[in-house]
């Protein structure tokens, strides 16, 4: 009896959400195509980025989220893949695309900056904004709360 009413303790527990359950992985949809994403919301976060990838799956991404609103500009020291960097503006818009841009095989590093003011940074497997058709003005939509969005 004492093994069973174990057993339906266990059982309980699992069922009343006393484990801990797995999270959701934050999403952002661009161009009718979603995304799942790594946030990059504190300044280490963002130094890093996706440095030392090796691979970068199709449908994954990272989104670099800034405290400010202004001219935001990427390098890819340290990063292994090729990526396009794709910002947005306050309202979620498409303002500046660097597309295609390869890893940096010597110092000094290029930088690849926006061509408009940006608060969101979207890196994404390099071709995938030309593969979705994403262009500027598109709408990022972003899922929960990952800072400044209005």
């Amino acid at each position: 009896m004492k093994r069973w009413i174990a057993s339906m303790l266990f059982l309980l527990a699992g069922c009343s959400g006393s484990t801990p359950a797995q999270s959701a992985k934050p999403a952002v949809e661009l161009h009718g195509q979603r995304f799942s994403v790594e946030l990059a919301t504190d300044d280490a976060s963002r130094q890093h980025g996706l440095m030392m990838r090796t691979a970068l799956a199709p449908d994954h991404g990272m989104l670099f989220v800034f405290p400010y609103i202004g001219p935001q500009a990427f390098w890819m020291k340290n990063t292994l893949i090729p990526l396009d960097i794709l910002y947005f503006d306050a309202n979620r818009r498409l303002v500046s695309m660097q597309l295609d841009v390869p890893p940096c095989k010597a110092d000094p590093c290029p930088t690849y900056p926006s061509d408009a003011p940006a608060i969101y940074v979207l890196e994404l497997s390099a071709g995938t904004a030309q593969r979705i058709g994403a262009k500027p003005g598109d709408t990022l939509k972003i899922d929960g709360d990952v800072g400044p969005v209005r």
